[in-house]
């Protein structure tokens, strides 16, 4: 019983920021993304997600059909279960047979792991779509930036 308390009170005592991707930086990677958007007069549309794949916050700029939204959403889930950029995806689809029909796969960049701000802990994923695969990477990575979290494992 005294193992369990121990733990119980280190998870109580870590920032819930540390663990999970909350409502509010999902929020600020949408801010980011679209401000990010703006100053280069594109249009995307964002899903943000956490860990689990489950979808925290969206955003479906002016001028987005629905189906670029749900191919946001499929990237952002892509990087929620594999951890790794969808850019990358892109590149292990060309040199591994069969790894394109593989679950969650989404072989276009656009979507791009969140992690913690100290780099520690992967808490969810960001999709945009709507642009060049190339700009809607950047427009990912500029929201996630704006939100104060990182886009790859610190070092």
């Amino acid at each position: 019983m005294g193992k369990a308390f121990v733990g119980l009170t280190v998870l109580l005592s870590t920032p819930a920021s540390a663990q999970i991707l909350d409502a509010r930086a999902a929020q600020a990677i949408i801010a980011g993304c679209t401000a990010h958007a703006a100053a280069k007069k594109q249009s995307h549309a964002i899903a943000v997600v956490d860990a689990g794949g489950h979808l925290v916050a969206a955003l479906r700029m002016d001028g987005n059909g629905s189906g670029i939204f749900d191919f946001s959403l499929a990237k952002a889930e892509a990087v929620a279960a594999w951890g790794f950029p969808t850019a990358q995806m892109e590149q292990s689809a060309k040199e591994t047979p069969g790894f394109v029909n593989a679950p969650h796969v989404v072989a276009v960049p656009g979507g791009v792991p969140v992690w913690s701000a100290e780099g520690k802990a992967r808490i969810g994923g960001v999709g945009v779509s709507g642009e060049a695969p190339i700009d809607d990477a950047a427009c990912a990575e500029a929201g996630i930036a704006a939100a104060g979290l990182r886009s790859s494992r610190a070092r």
